[in-house]
């Protein structure tokens, strides 16, 4: 089988690693890929938003199977572009992909379900979204309703924070057409966890597993949001019936929800969730794998990935039996650019990487970097993500930072606390 994965991420370096792993891979492809993924697939310098492009490149080179990575493809409509040419895909048509590429799409219907979630108002006017400041209780939650790389949640702490955010989100566009439309929700308190689930167009829901990311810039979940300063999977205090109940209150009623309406979601269904007091709440869907989350669970996977995202992509999830997962934890530290998710300086030196061993039990994923002779240089904000697979997640944490340590660049920036809440 002829596969091409979409995307130049850690999370498509993380794909392309195991889904070349399949005995029924024959050859990969990556679009435009790195030079990690070079490594391991024929990588080609197509941008992956110009669909006429990316379905002339799966025609020529007789492309069996697509895999869609990040989500600006899946929301640009690639996979109905690949669908109309009768060519199998994995990810969401563009109208299921409102769910991540619209917060206020996703709302609405769980507020037509009862789904739990924040309770919200939202907006296409700056002066009634200021004003509505007036009305609300502090902390509260801003964002912008369309994609913004995982950056466009804001917490406002007071009425001049929260006033500043929708100025800077609406007049000034900091997000672009993003933040044409904003939204204004109630701050929950809890844990955040990330739950996982493939999804096929018959409406067949194949729970997966859970994570739990680090978005925060500072140690001690502190600063900036980032796209993700680390994870681990699974989280220790989730239980399998926890697990059966998150699909019944989440999944379920959002996917019936679109079908009632002709939309068949296909794909992973990666619900941002909040433990409490009240009881787990929705706080956002996303139509992909996270990144870093996938780095943490793809080690952990015992099936073939390619298998399993077949199945999803042709209706028939229901004929494959739960998934047997390792059941050593499994922990990811995001290395980035100094200075992000503010401005950091670019192409500087990485050494030590071709000296570090990588098995199945300690991965190294390249997020941001292209190789130069013999050494590696960062290109980006976050750049490295490195897994590691322990029977505690003091001992998966051990061995990530070990790995580390292995590492030598001077311009690198990590978090020494991956992890911390839950190390015993």
């Amino acid at each position: 089988m002829r596969v091409l994965v979409v995307g130049n991420g850690g999370r498509e370096h993380a794909l392309c690693i195991f889904i070349n792993k399949s005995p029924i891979c024959n050859k990969l492809f990556c679009i435009p890929g790195s030079d990690s993924i070079r490594e391991i697939a024929d990588c080609f310098k197509i941008d992956p938003m110009n669909n006429d492009d990316v379905v002339g490149f799966c025609k020529e080179h007789k492309i069996d199977f697509v895999v869609v990575g990040p989500e600006l493809p899946l929301s640009n409509g690639i996979v109905d572009k690949l669908s109309e040419e009768k060519i199998a895909v994995f990810g969401p048509d563009k109208a299921s992909s409102q769910l991540e590429s619209s917060k206020i799409f996703m709302k609405n219907i769980c507020k037509k379900h009862n789904v739990p979630t924040a309770k919200y108002s939202d907006f296409d006017n700056e002066k009634k979204a200021l004003d509505f400041l007036d009305t609300v209780d502090f902390p509260t939650v801003i964002k912008a309703d369309g994609l913004a790389a995982g950056k466009g949640v804001i917490i406002a702490k007071n009425k001049n924070e929260a006033a500043e955010t929708i100025k800077n989100i609406m007049s000034k566009r900091i997000f672009g057409a993003s933040g044409e439309n904003i939204i204004i929700e109630e701050f929950l308190e809890g844990e955040e966890i990330s739950f996982f689930a493939l999804v096929d167009a018959n409406g067949f829901i194949l729970p997966l597993t859970t994570a739990q990311d680090h978005k925060k810039i500072g140690e001690g979940d502190t600063g900036l949001n980032t796209g993700g300063m680390g994870a681990y999977s699974p989280v220790p205090f989730v239980k399998q019936n926890q697990i059966n109940d998150f699909v019944i209150k989440f999944v379920k009623p959002v996917i019936d929800d679109l079908k009632h309406n002709n939309i068949f979601f296909s794909g992973v269904f990666y619900a941002g969730l909040i433990l409490t007091k009240y009881g787990p709440k929705l706080l956002e869907i996303n139509v992909r794998f996270g990144d870093p989350e996938v780095q943490t669970v793809l080690p952990r996977l015992k099936a073939d990935l390619l298998d399993l995202l077949l199945a999803c992509s042709k209706g028939r999830l229901d004929q494959l039996k739960s998934q047997e997962w390792d059941t050593n934890f499994c922990i990811n530290v995001v290395m980035a650019s100094k200075g992000y998710p503010e401005s950091y300086e670019k192409n500087t030196i990485i050494n030590g990487l071709n000296k570090i061993t990588v098995d199945k039990s300690q991965y190294i994923f390249h997020s941001s970097t292209k190789k130069n002779e013999d050494h590696w240089l960062a290109t980006g904000g976050r750049v490295l993500s490195i897994s590691a697979l322990g029977s505690t997640l003091k001992e998966a944490r051990n061995k990530a930072y070990n790995v580390i340590n292995k590492i030598d660049w001077k311009s690198g920036y990590y978090r020494n606390d991956i992890g911390w809440k839950h190390l015993t």
